[in-house]
C-alpha cells in the first residue's frame, strides 16, 4: 500500500541529514520511526485497558495487595530470601 506523507521543508531536511549520518535512506528512517511510534502507542493502549480491567476487578471483589507487600516481594527478587508471589486478599 502506497501512502503519501507531506512534511515541511525543515523537517524533511532534518530527516535527510539524520539518514545521511546513519548511512540509511530517509524512507527507511521514517518507516522505522512510524513503526516505533505505533508499537509504543499500542503498548500504551494495552496498558490502559489492563489498568481499567484491574480497577474494575478490584471494585467488584476488593481483592488487592498493598504497596508494602509488593515492595517486600520485589526487594527479595534475586536474593537468597526470594519469596513466592504474595496472595491477593480483601
Amino acid at each position: 500500500m502506497a501512502t503519501s506523507l507531506k512534511i515541511d521543508d525543515a523537517l524533511k531536511e532534518r530527516v535527510q541529514q539524520l539518514a545521511n549520518d546513519r548511512k540509511r535512506s530517509a524512507h527507511g528512517l521514517m518507516l522505522e520511526a512510524i513503526e516505533q511510534y505505533v508499537q509504543r502507542e499500542e503498548a500504551r493502549e494495552s496498558f490502559q485497558r489492563e489498568a481499567l480491567a484491574s480497577w474494575a476487578a478490584y471494585k467488584e471483589t476488593g481483592r488487592h495487595l498493598t504497596l508494602e507487600e509488593v515492595s517486600d516481594w520485589l526487594d527479595a527478587w534475586g536474593t537468597a530470601d526470594e519469596k513466592p508471589v504474595p496472595e491477593c486478599h480483601e
